[in-house]
């Protein structure tokens, strides 16, 4: 009898550490951290995607530019080119969104000024008023950090198909031409393939809260 009881007292302790091996593996499962989404043109808004890639189910990237900052260098997707970045539009001269976009975009910038994988591109959807000089004007009056940050100019049409068939902001309509102009309040995160994976308003303190989570999934994601 005794024997039977310290047999089955042995096979209780090897049920019991089994059992929690068994929950503690289906819970890491059942735990493990949801990626962020990639947004393709067929899953965002119809009205934030032009007409001609709203079929586009897979594959879309950032396209390559090639625009003038704030210092007058010359930026390109090699200046991102491995980093994790945050995209927005604005204008200089703006006085209702910008100036909070702005502010949110220097609290990001604080938030990783330590952190080379981070970075951010704001471009001016009033490229012919906003030159090199006037951005730089803005940027030290800003407390643009030139290392993180770039403002940049430069083509308008450019400018504002980035917007509408890359970055996926803004409303379809218009072709970038001289009486063209586009107003957003849309932070985009990019990862480092060039694909979108949030979207943001600019001025509203809890999406930039939440952005900020999201970039350190994104970080976590991306080691793995």
């Amino acid at each position: 009898m005794l024997s039977f009881f310290k047999d089955y007292k042995k096979f209780a302790i090897g049920f019991f550490i089994l059992s929690s091996i068994i929950i503690l593996i289906i819970y890491n499962i059942l735990n493990v951290e949801k990626p962020l989404p990639v947004y393709q043109p067929n899953n965002v808004e119809t009205t934030l995607v032009d007409s001609t890639i709203q079929h586009v189910k897979k594959y879309h990237k950032i396209a390559d530019f090639s625009l003038i900052n704030q210092n007058g260098k010359t930026i390109t997707q090699n200046d991102y080119k491995d980093k994790i970045y945050v995209a927005d539009f604005f204008f200089t001269t703006c006085q209702t969104i910008c100036p909070i976009m702005t502010d949110h975009m220097y609290e990001i910038q604080k938030e990783y000024s330590n952190d080379d994988d981070v970075m951010l591109l704001s471009h001016s959807v009033t490229p012919v008023i906003d030159s090199v000089e006037q951005l730089k004007r803005y940027a030290v009056k800003k407390g643009v950090n030139d290392a993180k940050w770039n403002l940049v100019t430069g083509d308008k049409k450019q400018i504002y198909e980035l917007a509408r068939k890359s970055y996926l902001a803004v409303k379809s309509v218009g072709n970038g031409d001289k009486f063209d102009m586009i107003h957003t309040e849309n932070f985009m995160l990019i990862d480092k393939k060039k694909q979108i994976r949030g979207f943001y308003d600019g001025t509203d303190p809890e999406a930039i809260s939440q952005l900020i989570l999201d970039i350190e999934k994104l970080k976590r994601s991306e080691k793995l």
